[in-house]
């Protein structure tokens, strides 16, 4: 979470040093669990097949874990305890009041877990330990805020002619099944679970296998917290082969994904065939659109954290730099300033500020991005390859903050790279910056850096993407709505929108006349509807 007023690479550092290092000394001595199994029906199994997946370190390459690498059968466990805790009613016909506690009290044990869970996430991820404590600090807000919207949440009376009442009340859809990624693996499943839970539904979630440990812990939570067993169900395992699974599974009511775009597309295809509907936050390439009377400073504090917060592994990541051509050469000076000055280092370290990506194969993904961006033509401003260092481990998988200048028809302009590049363009005038925020089968999210308070409104009015931030980037409420357009997905996290995704409305009608009815008489005035 970025600090009020200041830019984070500035502001983070506030503890002592005799605390930092204090920190910096227990990080470096934690370790996960030596194995983590699967969490069905209130319990920790392990797969039916008895086989694991190795968790790998990104720090220093090292196989730091291991967990359970379900298959189908594990899949068809977890939604036959996902189903019958359904049918139970336990929960999903349970008071709403008795929810609400439930997920307040969730909210209260997780606020008392976040330094470890911090430690779970950054080992897992590679992310600075600094980021994952300001990140999971606001998790529980999800929980408390879903558990009050359940809590205080009303029915409607639509008009309806003649002596009827029309009450309308809205209802959990079922088993819901939720596949989540690695590189924000906590926030993101509990931006899921927080509004499936406050319906009533029962719930299967696939964490990512790059890092499962935090969702596998939260459920636990969840159950100390009083949740019934077999409401909320975790199954580890090979997206390929258990988030396959779910996504085909016959018996659930929805399933909610946040992915790549073509893995949206494949499960998007395979709920279809169950006639199951689907959320989908996909892929971004998001502008950050700079005009020439932003406040500068703010404007590159804002860039930088944009594109290179998490390594630039976010949906909403400042992909593409777009600086108004009257100020671009002296704000470029000053932001490749801000780049150069950021520290990328070990994440157990309190003081890094950007640590590797989540793994080899990522990292490999970034590197096959350069060699496609200098065989195009890129002129590399900074970086544009894998960091080095003492104090980096030569096994793990860092990568220099990177910023290319570009031409818009660039592959490393238009595709998804998912790491710390960044790639920038001068623009003319403000319909030439709105045609190329546009110009991009994305549109999850862009920020708008202007003091013309008009002009910012016009151009977020303009841009096709879900979400908008005037003056600052990426920053995200449970009851803000989040989501994006085109290639980026469907539907509608956190919100009440996130509360009506998943549940369904049912809608009662009351004849309340004491005057007979009978169609089938030779009397051609009896009203039909």
């Amino acid at each position: 979470r970025r600090v009020h007023g200041g830019c984070w690479f500035t502001k983070m550092m506030l503890h002592s040093s005799k605390r930092s290092l204090g920190l910096r000394f227990f990080s470096q001595q934690f370790r996960l669990k030596e194995s983590y199994g699967m969490y069905i029906n209130g319990k920790e199994v392990g797969a039916l097949n008895n086989s694991f997946l190795d968790l790998v370190n990104p720090a220093d390459g090292t196989v730091h874990s291991r967990v359970a690498n379900g298959g189908v059968e594990d899949v068809n466990l977890a939604v036959k305890a996902a189903r019958e805790s359904f049918e139970s009613g336990v929960w999903s016909k349970a008071d709403p009041r008795d929810r609400c506690r439930v997920m307040h009290r969730a909210a209260s044990l997780l606020a008392a877990r976040v330094p470890e869970i911090a430690q779970i996430e950054s080992v897992s991820t590679g992310r600075a330990i600094r980021e994952m404590n300001a990140q999971l600090g606001r998790l529980p807000e999800w929980l408390e805020y879903f558990g009050s919207l359940i809590r205080t949440q009303e029915g409607s009376v639509p008009p309806f002619f003649g002596p009827y009442v029309n009450y309308v009340r809205r209802i959990p859809l079922g088993v819901v099944g939720q596949i989540t990624p690695w590189n924000h693996p906590l926030l993101i499943a509990i931006k899921k679970i927080s509004p499936a839970l406050a319906a009533g539904n029962s719930i299967v979630v696939k964490p990512s296998e790059l890092a499962p440990a935090a969702v596998i812990e939260f459920a636990k939570i969840l159950t100390e917290a009083g949740l019934p067993n077999g409401v909320l169900n975790v199954v580890t395992g090979l997206g390929a082969v258990s988030g396959k699974a779910l996504a085909e599974h016959p018996s659930l009511a929805k399933i909610d994904l946040t992915g790549g775009t073509e893995t949206g597309r494949a499960v998007a295809a395979a709920a279809g065939k169950n006639l199951v509907s689907v959320i989908a936050e996909l892929g971004g390439k998001a502008p950050v659109i700079v005009f020439e009377d932003a406040d500068i400073e703010q404007a590159i504090n804002g860039a930088a954290f944009a594109t290179f917060i998490a390594s630039g592994q976010t949906c909403v990541m400042g992909a593409r730099l777009l600086v108004h051509k009257s100020i671009y050469s002296k704000f470029m000076d000053q932001y490749l300033k801000k780049v150069k000055s950021i520290r990328v280092g070990p994440p157990s370290d309190p003081t890094t500020q950007m640590g590797p990506v989540v793994s080899k194969s990522q990292l490999n993904r970034v590197e096959h991005f350069m060699r496609i961006a200098e065989q195009e033509g890129a002129k590399v401003l900074f970086g544009g390859k894998p960091a080095t260092g003492s104090h980096l481990n030569p096994n793990g998988f860092y990568f220099e903050p990177t910023v290319l200048e570009v031409a818009p028809t660039m592959t490393v302009a238009r595709e998804e790279i998912f790491g710390p590049v960044v790639v920038t363009m001068p623009f003319e005038d403000e319909s030439d910056a709105i045609r190329l925020a546009n110009d991009s089968p994305y549109g999850l999210a862009a920020s708008v850096w202007t003091q013309n308070i008009k002009r910012g409104h016009r151009v977020a009015e303009s841009l096709d993407v879900g979400l908008v931030w005037l003056n600052d980037h990426h920053r995200n409420d449970p009851s803000s709505p989040w989501g994006g357009m085109k290639d980026s997905g469907m539907g509608r996290e956190n919100g009440w929108e996130a509360l009506h995704e998943y549940s369904q409305s049912k809608s009662v009608v009351v004849n309340m006349s004491d005057k007979p009815f009978d169609w089938f008489v030779n009397d051609q005035t009896v009203r039909y509807s």
